[in-house]
């Protein structure tokens, strides 16, 4: 099936689709997918997004058949839209990203974990850079979000030598948010967006723009943005409803308006 989307109470499900292959992705596939994203971006129906795969892996990368058959020209062309298209909108996103990985997250598919902002993974995930082993590197915003993550040593090491990291090394790193036994995964993501949900969703999505800020830029233009995006939320449903619930010490009900 390729990819698939649901969405159902606020949560935007995108499944990977493709178990007998490992969930590898071809071209069409990663320009699909940033299109879901772009589109979940906008849709107010919608205030968590969740990232999984079907079967027991989360994603091999690039799907191999697709590969060596472009020039120079089209492979970048190519590249700007799929790999980098989904790690812009994955950027872009004003919506938390919760990323559940069991199995393989290799290659691109560790780049999209990388790009989240919870990973959840079960204790049979393997994740690997594993590019320099087909002669390649790194791409999906792998290296930019492995540094903001470890820093550049241990990033440097990582995508060099390829090699597969468990989920107990990738929790002691910094890689992953909490590792859960592999029959539990799904109900423990699913759990975590429904959290998620009872929040003011909209000071959530702000809240990760202003991470990716504050990793990119001077403290003085981070200052002002952070000055516009409290000045927007003071305005906001979720803000007024926030602080009535607090008066009447009851929990919220927030609608990410």
């Amino acid at each position: 099936m390729g990819i698939r989307l649901e969405k159902i109470d606020g949560i935007g499900r995108i499944t990977l689709d493709k178990p007998g292959r490992k969930n590898a992705l071809t071209p069409e596939e990663r320009y699909e997918l940033a299109g879901m994203l772009h589109d979940l971006r906008f849709d107010p129906e919608v205030r968590v997004i969740l990232l999984r795969g079907e079967g027991g892996d989360f994603c091999a990368g690039a799907d191999v058949s697709q590969m060596g058959k472009d020039t120079q020209s089209s492979a970048r062309a190519r590249m700007q839209r799929g790999v980098a298209g989904v790690a812009r909108e994955m950027a872009a996103l004003e919506k938390p990203v919760v990323c559940a990985v069991r199995g393989v997250a290799v290659g691109f598919g560790w780049s999209l974990a990388l790009a989240s902002d919870v990973v959840i993974a079960s204790d049979t995930a393997r994740f690997s850079m594993i590019f320099s082993k087909r002669g390649l590197a790194p791409d999906g915003g792998a290296v930019h979000f492995l540094i903001r993550h470890i820093g550049q040593l241990r990033a440097k090491e990582l995508a060099f030598s390829a090699r597969i990291l468990g989920a107990a090394e990738a929790l002691e790193m910094g890689l992953v948010s909490r590792v859960v036994p592999d029959d539990r995964i799904e109900e423990e993501a699913e759990a975590y967006c429904r959290h998620l949900l009872t929040l003011p969703t909209l000071a959530l999505g702000m809240t990760r723009h202003l991470f990716e800020v504050a990793t990119s830029t001077d403290l003085d233009t981070y200052l002002d943005v952070e000055a516009y995006t409290q000045s927007f939320l003071n305005q906001s449903e979720d803000y007024k409803e926030a602080i009535k619930a607090f008066m009447e010490k009851r929990p919220g009900v927030y609608h990410g308006r």
